[in-house]
C-alpha cells in the first residue's frame, strides 16, 4: 500500500519530497544557526535550500532518463527521507553545492551509454567534479569515476582518456587566473582542508547511532541484491549500474576519511544509495516485506525528529 503510492511518477510526490526536504533543512538550521538572522542570511539559506531541492530533481532526471529504476519516484522519496534521517547532512552549504556538481557529473557520465558526444561528456563530468572539489576538497575523489566509467564501457580511444586531463587543467587555469585578478596571488582558490581523519567520536550520539545503523544496515543489504541482479540487466545499461555502485563506494570512502565529521559528508552517499535501495525494493516479491522495509525507512526519520524535539524542549 505504502510503496504503491510512490510506484508511479506523480506531481504529488514532488510536493511530498519538497515538504520533507524543507522539514529537514529547517530542523538543522534552527538547531545550529547562531547570531542575528538578517535578510541576507535568509536569502542565502533560501538559495541553499533550492539547490538541495534541485539536486533531488536532478537525481530524478538521471534515473528516469537512463532507466535506473522502474517508472516510480521511490528514489527521490528515499533521498529526502535520508535528509530527514540525518538533517546534519544539510549543515554545510559548501557540501550541498559540491554534491550538486557531482550529480551533474554523474548525469554526463551515465549518458555515455548513448555513445554520442563522448569527449564533451567526459570534459563536462571532469569539469563539474573539479568545481565540486573547490567547494569541498575531498569531492576530488569522484575523479576516480572517470577512468572507471571508461573501463566499464571498454573504451580504448586515447582521446577519451586524455579529455579528463584537459577538464582538470581548464578548472585549474580558471582558478589561478581568478585568484590573480581578485587577490593578486596564485593559489588563494585552493585553500582547502586537505587533512583526513578516522575519528568518529562526533557520531557518538543516540540520533547518529540509530540513523547510521539504519542507513548502513539497509544499504549493505540492498547492495548485496543489487550485485546479485547485475546479470539480469540489459547489457547496454550495465555500465550505468556499475557507475552508481562505484559512486557509492567512493562516497563511503569519503565519509570514512572526511576531516570534519559533522554529518554533512554523508550527503554524497544519499543519491547512489537511494538508487540502490530503490532497485532492491522493486525486486521484493513478498508484498508484506516490501511494505515493512519501505515503511521503516519512511517512519524512522519522523520518529527520530520527534524524539530529538522532545529531548530539546
Amino acid at each position: 500500500m505504502i510503496t504503491s503510492i510512490f510506484s508511479k511518477s506523480k506531481p504529488i510526490n514532488f510536493l511530498i519530497v519538497f515538504v520533507i526536504t524543507a522539514l529537514a533543512f529547517l530542523s538543522v538550521k534552527l538547531k545550529y544557526t547562531q547570531g542575528p538572522v538578517t535578510s541576507v542570511f535568509v536569502m542565502q539559506q533560501l538559495v541553499t535550500f533550492m539547490v538541495s531541492y534541485f539536486s533531488i530533481l536532478l537525481l530524478n532526471f538521471i534515473v528516469t532518463k537512463n532507466e535506473l529504476t522502474l517508472k516510480s519516484n521511490i528514489e527521490i522519496i528515499l533521498f529526502s527521507l535520508f535528509l530527514l534521517l540525518i538533517p546534519e547532512s544539510l549543515i554545510s552549504s559548501r557540501v550541498i553545492w559540491a554534491n550538486f556538481f557531482i550529480l551533474f557529473a554523474l548525469r554526463r557520465l551515465i549518458s555515455l551509454r548513448t555513445k554520442k558526444n563522448i569527449k564533451s561528456k567526459l570534459f563536462d563530468a571532469t569539469f563539474c567534479i573539479a568545481v565540486a572539489s573547490l567547494f569541498y576538497f575531498w569531492a576530488i575523489l569522484f575523479l576516480f569515476l572517470i577512468p572507471l566509467v571508461l573501463l566499464f564501457h571498454s573504451s580504448d580511444n586515447i582521446r577519451h582518456w586524455l579529455t579528463p586531463v584537459i577538464g582538470m587543467a581548464t578548472v585549474f587555469i580558471l582558478c589561478v587566473s581568478a585568484s590573480i585578478l581578485i587577490n593578486n596571488t596564485y593559489l588563494d582558490f585552493f585553500n582547502s582542508n586537505y587533512k583526513t581523519s578516522l575519528n568518529f567520536n562526533s557520531y557518538n550520539t543516540l540520533q547518529f547511532l540509530v540513523a547510521l545503523t539504519l542507513l548502513f544496515s539497509f544499504g549493505f543489504w540492498s547492495v548485496f541484491y543489487y550485485l546479485k541482479n547485475f546479470r539480469k540487466k540489459i547489457r547496454t545499461i550495465r555500465p550505468a549500474f556499475k557507475t552508481i555502485l562505484a559512486m557509492l563506494i567512493i562516497a563511503f570512502i569519503l565519509f570514512v576519511i572526511a576531516p570534519n565529521k559533522n554529518g554533512s559528508e554523508l550527503l554524497f552517499l544519499f543519491a547512489p544509495l537511494a538508487i540502490v535501495v530503490t532497485n532492491y525494493i522493486e525486486t521484493i516479491k513478498e508484498k508484506w516485506f516490501r511494505e515493512l522495509f519501505f515503511g521503516v525507512l519512511l517512519i524512522a526519520p519522523f520518529v527520530l525528529l520527534m524524539l530529538h524535539f522532545f529531548s530539546e524542549s
